[in-house]
């Protein structure tokens, strides 16, 4: 190993970065899609291609992937889980049908096979959750009547990843029906498992890994989250779902901690992640599915409004509500990236990855841009407060009482919505 070359590469890829994350944020946008960019550069087929840091690249992929998804966890407690699963499910149903099938038949018309099919109806379904949360914070709607529905949304889709990763993952092993259907079969018993068992004794798990010293409290956050992650491997039921019940499974102050002490560990290997995923994809191999992937993203980003607009509408909320809860679901980000990158991985069809790439580079950009058109025309979307008449000069009423969502959210969510600039 050329240790030189290797610090060398990895030290200017992560400056890089940086310099990528903050240009994105100086002009409003989330860092993901230059980080793809990045990696499209120095990959196969790139202006300078990296060699000596391969390894460290895919090893920290595979990291960034267990962290995002056990930061996920961290955001819910079992309980929590448990309710707004039987709350939203109609929703959630909803979201499936409009947002999965595009994808699952696009697939099809280009005569990828069923495999594929479900690996892209993933990449179509599920909104960017980071990404959201940095436009609800930018726009100033955290206490708009909506947002608790758009959060609901993004709750179902999570939940659903749970359920929806081991069987991708047994799919793309070449897995047959009994295979496949065991393999899921694991995954529910293990989920129910995890959830009776943080819903009973979370709190002795958390007691487990808590610790006074923050290193190590931070040790055995990892630890454990890293050795459920490649159990659930060997089982293949995912690392992902395996990081996202360890998140589940802490609860109270010490989920909230190691929310706050992981998610800077997140944030890089996340980085890392999405240029790796981009380090393989070769640029040449975009613009021929260019114009699939803008199709997509069009009826998709339209399928999605439907999908807010009728949950909003669902939760009694008012037209201009609607739209806006419909219009904030548009982006896709680092969950489809995961998914593209397993089918990627297992040598499924070799145009996913620049679709995938493409498609979401075009919603993440654009997204954000739709969620501003409710506010046109009525500067800034912050309420202000309107004084009472001279009558009564002490008192002054609002508008409209906003809504406190950051009680609604978890951990990892309220701490995007005080830092917008996280990645994702």
């Amino acid at each position: 190993m050329n240790t030189a070359a290797l610090l060398t590469e990895i030290g200017a890829l992560l400056l890089a970065l940086a310099l990528l994350g903050r240009f994105a944020r100086r002009i409003g946008l989330t860092p993901i899609p230059l980080y793809l960019l990045a990696g499209l550069a120095f990959g196969h087929g790139g202006l300078l291609p990296l060699s000596a840091s391969q390894e460290f690249t895919e090893a920290g992929s595979e990291i960034g992937v267990v962290l995002l998804l056990v930061m996920l966890g961290l955001e819910y407690s079992a309980d929590e889980l448990v309710g707004n699963l039987r709350k939203h499910a109609p929703s959630g149903l909803i979201d499936m049908l409009f947002n999965a099938l595009p994808g699952a038949a696009l697939a099809l018309i280009l005569g990828w096979g069923p495999v594929a099919a479900v690996v892209l109806a993933g990449i179509t379904w599920v909104s960017s959750s980071g990404v959201i949360a940095k436009v609800l914070t930018d726009l100033g709607r955290l206490g708009n009547r909506e947002t608790p529905t758009i959060l609901s949304v993004l709750v179902t889709e999570d939940l659903a990843m749970a359920l929806y990763l081991p069987i991708l993952t047994a799919l793309l092993a070449g897995s047959g029906l009994l295979m496949g259907g065991l393999t899921l079969g694991i995954a529910v018993l293990t989920i129910t498992a995890v959830l009776i068992v943080a819903t009973k004794y979370g709190g002795v798990i958390s007691a487990i890994v808590s610790a006074k010293n923050a290193e190590s409290f931070l040790l055995g956050v990892l630890g454990l989250t890293l050795l459920v992650a490649g159990v659930a491997q060997g089982l293949k039921v995912s690392s992902a779902v395996g990081a996202f019940l360890v998140g589940i499974a802490l609860s109270g102050e010490v989920a909230e901690r190691a929310s706050q002490l992981v998610s800077p560990l997140r944030d890089l290997f996340a980085a890392v992640f999405f240029v790796f995923f981009g380090l393989h994809t070769d640029p040449r191999s975009i613009p021929p599915v260019l114009l699939p992937a803008l199709g997509l993203a069009v009826a998709t980003m339209a399928t999605k409004v439907a999908t807010g607009y009728l949950a909003a509408k669902r939760a009694g909320i008012a037209p201009r509500g609607r739209w806006r809860a419909g219009l904030a679901l548009t982006p896709r980000g680092e969950f489809s990236i995961v998914i593209a990158g397993l089918a990627v991985a297992a040598g499924i069809e070799k145009q996913i990855g620049p679709l995938a790439t493409a498609y979401v580079m075009i919603t993440v950009v654009t997204g954000p841009l739709l969620a501003r058109l409710t506010d046109l025309g009525r500067g800034r979307s912050r309420r202000r407060a309107t004084p009472v008449p001279a009558a009564a000069p002490t008192a002054a009423v609002t508008v409209e009482d906003p809504l406190d969502v950051t009680e609604l959210a978890g951990p990892a969510e309220r701490a995007a919505m005080r830092d917008p600039d996280r990645t994702g």
